[in-house]
């Protein structure tokens, strides 16, 4: 006989509606992600079934936190990213229709937008540190589609900073680096 994981308030003292807004910050994660219910399947070796990673994000079933930290885990961003955010809270970002911010616009040259991928494939002490920045930038943007993303302005000077250079080379330096993709 399985174990009944369905929310009600009446059995565990748990919202329905938290479940429901849990749910959609995982489906926004996922979609974030261009991931189908059925490839999060496939591609977690059906670890995460469709029918049930569903009922997780219509929050007709409560997640537990070690399986939501192995959905952390395989959608790579950190657990709390993957929890409805307290209303009021400066970090919100409403991203219950799954939709990816939209880029920045720079002065000068234009935005400038970081290929995530080829940065994860960079194996140097440069790119460990900017990976950790740019992580830390993704989390506090909620923006988790990791392929790409698009610093601002103090975000570049930042990354000069970090890369021991001006502002003003630190597009040449991310061009050197192969990793600044262009519109």
């Amino acid at each position: 006989m399985g174990v009944d994981n369905t929310v009600a308030a009446d059995e565990h003292g748990t919202d329905p509606s938290y479940a429901i807004k849990v749910g959609n910050r995982l489906r926004a994660i996922r979609k974030q992600k261009r991931l189908s219910l059925q490839e999060v399947e496939a591609t977690s070796r059906a670890e995460f079934k469709a029918s049930v990673l569903g009922a997780y994000e219509r929050g007709e079933r409560a997640i537990s936190v070690p399986r939501l930290q192995r959905l952390s885990s395989f959608y790579r961003v950190p657990v709390d990213q993957l929890l409805p955010r307290p209303a009021g809270d400066a970090h919100t970002v409403n991203l219950s229709d799954g939709a990816i911010l939209p880029p920045s616009t720079l002065s000068g040259d234009g935005p400038v937008t970081i290929d995530l991928m080829r940065l994860a494939a960079l194996q140097t002490p440069e790119a460990e540190l900017l990976g950790r920045y740019l992580a830390m930038i993704q989390v506090q943007r909620g923006d988790f589609n990791g392929r790409m993303l698009t610093i601002r302005r103090d975000d570049l000077r930042a990354v000069a900073c970090l890369l021991d250079i001006t502002p003003d080379a630190a597009r040449g330096r991310l061009d050197e680096l192969d990793l600044r993709l262009t519109p």
